[in-house]
């Protein structure tokens, strides 16, 4: 079974991940939530890093509980500073708890993220392969980083809307391609 050229198949998690959950729609706020804070560690490193340290992540950020994440203070962001299990980076570390209540705002105001991400989506599906940004995760980003979201430039939204299924980028060659 031929897959993405990206996903690496000597990595049982980065298959599973491939195979039954990139480009799966999953607009579940919790499930919102955790793939943008993941997709913002992911700034100069490699998906597959961060998805070998997601469970690693998902014990140090409470279970990507939101509510307790916006109430992290010092003590917390030291504690996450001495983690070995997840990316170690202050400037991440702040911003994830940050784009934390950035994230909890847009929720209260919209009912759900997935309604904000409608104002720019219109509800559609984006299917396309061989790019890194579109003119949707230019908005998106421009849009977060007005609000004051740190770690989501075009290139990160846009990985983040292919994680969530907004835009669908199986390569010609996979099983999972649209036009197979």
């Amino acid at each position: 079974m031929k897959r993405c050229k990206w996903c690496n198949l000597n990595n049982p998690k980065y298959i599973e991940y491939h195979d039954n959950e990139w480009c799966k729609q999953n607009f579940n706020d919790k499930y919102l939530y955790e793939m943008l804070i993941l997709e913002s560690f992911q700034a100069g490193l490699s998906w597959e890093c961060i998805l070998n340290k997601r469970e690693s992540f998902r014990k140090a950020y409470d279970n990507f509980d939101i509510d307790k994440v916006c109430l992290y203070q010092n003590e917390k962001i030291e504690e996450l500073l001495n983690n070995k299990e997840i990316i170690r980076n202050k400037l991440k570390i702040k911003a994830s708890i940050n784009n934390s209540k950035i994230f909890k705002d847009i929720v209260n105001k919209y009912g759900t993220f997935y309604n904000y991400l409608k104002e720019f989506t219109h509800d559609k599906t984006i299917y396309e392969i061989g790019k890194s940004t579109n003119e949707l995760s230019d908005a998106i980003s421009k849009d977060l980083q007005k609000r004051g979201m740190k770690f989501v430039g075009s290139t990160i939204i846009y990985s983040y809307l292919q994680a969530i299924g907004i835009i669908y980028s199986h390569d010609k060659e996979c099983y999972l391609y649209f036009g197979s």
